[in-house]
């Protein structure tokens, strides 16, 4: 694996980062400093999100999501990176140029930031998360200083499994304020969607789920849901014209009763 110092020699004029810098194949997308793997929810609760990131406003084509991902984001630091729970980012293709799955997310080889990031709280990782604990000067930023102040991120979503507690907060004059919740969502216009907490079950697993819905509040299926309510109506048709067919036959038959053959009515 290649590595790279903190200096990155430059030419006159500099060349583009995307010529000059490490690219997603050489930065890591593990580190053996950070060992053992997320709990259940920190692996469910990003799938359900994931599953159910649809912007309207948005092509499909240019969604992109992803959960524990290596996010490198200082051109002078190319070796610095967070690794949100789920981020989610419009106007770039789900493949690395169009081409392959990626390994980690480079942000000066993209050609956008994430537009909201959700971390779920545990109390290891709290006061960072929301930029309680102050770093030292040579040490790489939080995530909150990360996303507020150099990846300048719209929307910053903690949600935290203990209390249920949603806080959300947004990019106002380059700093984040907190947002209000609108019937207990998060309202993006931007991308035609609201973000709450759902009652309900998911994979088989009953609880409060963050998740994603419309403006409106409508909640966005996820596969396994749509493929449930396709199944429901297509019983619910079949008993509707099951039952069609019976009153059809009653009424034929009560015709038949009166002297009137129903197969001779035009």
């Amino acid at each position: 694996m290649n590595t790279f110092s903190n200096y990155v020699p430059q030419s006159d004029p500099p060349l583009p980062p995307w010529e000059t810098l490490p690219t997603m194949y050489d930065l890591p997308s593990d580190n053996p400093g950070e060992p053992g793997l997320p709990d259940d929810f920190h692996f469910l609760q990003p799938l359900l999100l994931y599953l159910t990131f649809q912007p309207i406003n948005w092509n499909p084509e240019l969604v992109y999501s992803a959960a524990d991902l290596n996010l490198y984001y200082d051109l002078q630091h190319p070796l610095w990176y967070k690794r949100p729970d789920w981020f989610g980012v419009v106007g770039v293709q789900k493949l690395y140029k169009g081409e392959d799955l990626r390994l980690s997310y480079v942000t000066w080889q993209e050609p956008a930031n994430p537009f909201v990031v959700v971390e779920l709280l545990s109390p290891g990782t709290e006061d960072e998360d929301l930029g309680i604990t102050q770093k030292p000067t040579a040490k790489p930023p939080s995530k909150w200083e990360v996303y507020e102040r150099i990846l300048r991120i719209p929307y910053y979503i903690v949600f935290s499994r203990y209390t249920n507690e949603l806080r959300a907060f947004q990019l106002v004059g380059g700093h984040y304020e907190p947002i209000n919740l609108t019937e207990g969502r998060i309202l993006m216009p931007e991308l035609g969607l609201s973000l709450g907490v759902w009652q309900g079950a998911f994979r088989d697993i009953n609880r409060l789920w963050l998740r994603w819905f419309t403006l409106a509040g409508k909640l966005i299926s996820e596969p396994t849901e749509e493929v449930v309510a396709a199944t429901e109506r297509a019983i619910i048709a079949e008993q509707e014209a099951e039952q069609a067919k019976r009153k059809a036959a009653q009424l034929a038959e009560r015709l038949r009763q009166l002297g009137v053959n129903p197969d001779e009515l035009v």
